[in-house]
């Protein structure tokens, strides 16, 4: 097993080698450098320049076919999944035998999901003793808290309550912090007040501020509560093993089938330890009362979780997720240096499991709120902030490489440098591509235009460009149309009207990927090659419109 744990800050004793902070400059350097390749190429050759964007173009082209491809098809499937009574198929486990032979006839039925499910029955049928009943498992779902309102946090405790699962076997943790002062402690006393006593049990841990060796961050507070957790379980004489642990923010509200859904995975998934399992954060609870630009923000972020459980080879941990409490364990939980805790956390478990490790696609939703403050530019502000955050997974390519070059890795080389080199890649992308295929074609022209007039590839570059952009926009039509269906009930308080403005706010998706995805990543990457670490996850304001 490798050593799991990232590099404590200098200012905290602890030390980055060269190589470590080599790693850091990599996505940083990549990145600007792209734009300086650009630049200089566009001054002294433009028809270099011009091919260089081109390449460019057609290969983000070609990936946005796949995108629009994948939207369609997994909105498809996340609404066939929905459509499955989990809790009916998950109780037909409880006694396998017995189902498997009422069943035999539907093995071949068509019905979305059924010839699976059959095929289940009849293996579990098969190992009887080696498996869980639905009756064993319980579910820890740990609530990350700050200061958010109870009108934030009543809504999401009401959301698991009224799931389609026995409420008894939910174990759920509110993990507030101390620095929250007064205004948490009011939003827990009004949860206690009515929750308490419907759940198997409602425990509420508070994480101390100014620990030791933790960054301010949501993976500090959700591992001190995920210890406090299995102390809990021990003395409650429960197998960690028979044990879930989910993670949400405090406005995150899963579907009413997911711990159905999720419960039954579990069952059939051979290596259960060595699994996370994701569902779909959709950015959708009060996508209506939110502005323009942050609307098609969170619906690209929608559509981008959508597409990743389409492609499980590509699956990461995101927001929130689901990972057994006996692994949970072994690995002291998340990681308390990171404020990317959700991401960090797949590589934390690639790891420590020795690279046998995946994650398995949950399709269905668990819902969230797309940025919204009280202010017009605080929203602004504060969405920004929420994508440099995102986007400084970035830190973990260091922390990936350094455990690939360690001489007692125990990772296999294929399996460990190809996922590296995908996550160099991601970031690489969210930060160059937008600006390159916004002004890249008129660069050479810009910077030497007589040599770009006299080039016809370069002379024709932006015309060109624009025609591929052109049948680019069938795409987003499709992601328009897509965007349109996922879309929860028109809140009263607004007129049909704003139906409109949903479809053309996707004029602002050009400028969102310049001005939102590519400068926090760039700030991110920037920040991480001048060595001047986040050390702070920055809460995003969550405000709730009456």
């Amino acid at each position: 097993m490798t050593d799991i744990e990232i590099p404590l800050f200098k200012d905290r004793g602890g030390k980055r080698t060269p190589l470590y902070r080599f790693f850091e400059i990599l996505p940083g350097a990549l990145s600007i450098g792209a734009i300086v390749i650009l630049v200089i190429l566009s001054i002294f050759t433009p028809f270099w320049a011009s091919v260089y964007v081109l390449i460019i173009v057609l290969f983000m082209f070609v990936r946005a076919c796949g995108i629009a491809f994948r939207t369609v098809h997994g909105r498809i499937m996340l609404k066939k999944t929905k459509e499955i009574n989990w809790a009916k198929w998950l109780a037909e486990l409880e006694n396998p035998r017995q189902f498997a032979k009422k069943r035999a006839g539907e093995l071949h039925s068509r019905k979305f999901g059924l010839h699976q499910h059959v095929l289940n029955l009849q293996h579990l049928s098969e190992v009887e003793n080696e498996f869980p009943r639905p009756s064993q498992i319980y579910h820890g779902v740990i609530i990350a808290l700050y200061n958010e309102g109870y009108e934030v946090l009543g809504p999401t405790l009401k959301t698991i309550l009224n799931s389609d699962y026995d409420p008894k076997h939910l174990f759920v943790v509110i993990a507030y912090e101390e620095r929250g002062g007064e205004a948490a402690k009011k939003t827990i006393a009004s949860a206690k007040r009515d929750f308490e006593g419907k759940f198997g049990d409602l425990l509420i841990v508070e994480h101390p501020a100014d620990l030791p060796d933790e960054i301010i961050g949501k993976g500090s507070n959700i591992t001190f509560a995920g210890r406090h957790f299995a102390e809990y379980i021990k003395k409650k004489n429960l197998n960690p093993d028979d044990v879930i642990i989910t993670t949400l923010d405090c406005d995150n509200r899963p579907d009413p089938k997911y711990f159905a859904y999720l419960t039954y995975e579990w069952i059939v998934t051979p290596n259960r330890q060595r699994v996370a399992f994701q569902p779909i954060a959709l950015f959708t609870n009060n996508i209506w009362d939110a502005p323009a630009p942050m609307r098609v923000i969170a619906a690209s972020n929608s559509f981008w979780n959508v597409i990743s459980t389409m492609r499980p080879h590509m699956l990461r941990n995101f927001a929130s997720h689901s990972q057994g409490l006996a692994a949970l364990i072994g690995m002291d939980f998340w990681s308390t240096r990171t404020i990317v805790e959700d991401g960090h956390q797949y590589w934390r478990s690639f790891f420590y499991l020795d690279g046998d490790y995946e994650v398995v696609p949950i399709r269905i939703g668990i819902g969230q709120d797309a940025v919204l403050s009280n202010t017009y530019r605080k929203t602004l502000k504060a969405q920004f902030i929420q994508l440099r955050r995102w986007a400084y997974g970035v830190s973990d390519i260091a922390y990936v490489a350094n455990n690939l070059l360690r001489k007692d890795r125990t990772v296999g080389f294929f399996a460990g440098w190809s996922r590296f080199f995908r996550l160099l890649e991601a970031h690489f992308t969210q930060a160059c591509i937008a600006p390159i295929v916004a002004i890249g074609a008129w660069m050479p022209l810009f910077l030497n235009s007589e040599a770009a007039h006299r080039t016809i590839i370069a002379n024709d570059l932006p015309l060109v460009v624009a025609q591929i952009q052109t049948i680019a926009i069938v795409g987003l039509m499709i992601t328009v149309c897509v965007s349109i269906t996922m879309l929860p009930p028109r809140p009263k308080r607004y007129k049909k009207s704003k139906g409109v403005t949903m479809v053309l706010q996707w004029v602002l998706m050009p400028i969102n990927a310049i001005v939102y995805s590519s400068a926090s990543a760039y700030t991110a990457q920037i920040r991480l090659l001048l060595g001047k670490y986040i050390e702070k996850f920055d809460v995003t304001e969550k405000v709730v419109k009456r």
